[in-house]
C-alpha cells in the first residue's frame, strides 16, 4: 500500500481508521507519523534507475540514426575530394601539353608535373606545373593512363578499397566522369 495515497484530512482519515482492523490502524498511524511533510517517504533527491535507463535507451536510438549518416558523410565528402583532385590533376596535364606538345609519357607519369622528366621524350618548355602530388583520400597514388581507356589520358582514383572496378564508395573515381 502507498503512502501517497492514504487520505491526508483528518475528518477523512478518522473515516477511513474505523474501517481497519486495530493492528493495521496502529501500524498506518505511526507510518503516517513518520511521513516527512514534503510527500516523500524516506527519499533522497536524485534519478531513479528507470528514469536513468530512459535516457540511455533515448540516447542509444538517436545515435543508432545518427551515427551512420555521419558515416555516410565522410565517404561522400572523400568522393568528393578525389573528384576535385583528379580534376586539378588534369587541368596540370592539359597545362603541361599546351607548353610541350604532349602528355606527359606513362613512363614519365604524374611525376612529371612536379619534376622535369629525365625519360624520353623530354619536355621543350617545362616547368613546375604543381608543388607535389597528392595522394587519394585513400592514402593511396592516383593512378595515370597514357594512352587512356576513356580518353587521350586517364587519371583515376582506384577508390576505398583500390581494386579496379567497384560500386559506390569502393568506385574508381577518373576523369572521365
Amino acid at each position: 500500500m502507498c503512502l501517497s495515497t492514504l487520505p491526508t484530512s483528518f475528518i477523512a482519515l478518522s473515516r477511513w481508521r474505523r474501517s481497519l482492523n486495530p493492528w493495521l490502524q496502529r501500524q498506518l498511524v505511526a507510518a503516517l507519523a513518520r511521513r516527512p511533510a514534503g510527500g516523500r517517504a524516506g527519499r533522497q533527491r536524485g534519478f531513479t534507475l528507470i528514469e536513468l535507463m530512459v535516457v540511455l535507451v533515448i540516447i542509444g536510438v538517436l545515435a543508432a540514426l545518427v551515427v551512420p549518416n555521419v558515416l555516410d558523410r565522410a565517404d561522400d565528402a572523400r568522393v568528393t575530394a578525389a573528384r576535385t583532385d583528379v580534376n586539378n590533376l588534369m587541368q596540370a596535364l592539359k597545362l603541361y601539353r599546351l607548353d610541350n606538345q604532349r602528355y606527359p609519357s606513362a613512363e614519365q607519369g604524374l611525376q612529371a608535373l612536379v619534376v622535369r622528366p629525365t625519360a624520353a621524350p623530354a619536355p621543350i618548355n617545362w616547368k613546375p606545373y604543381l608543388d607535389k602530388l597528392p595522394n587519394d583520400p585513400w592514402g593511396r597514388p592516383y593512378q595515370y593512363l597514357n594512352p587512356g581507356i576513356k580518353a587521350e589520358v586517364d587519371v583515376l582514383s582506384l577508390g576505398a578499397d583500390g581494386q579496379s572496378g567497384g560500386e559506390g564508395r569502393n568506385a574508381d573515381i577518373g576523369s572521365w566522369q
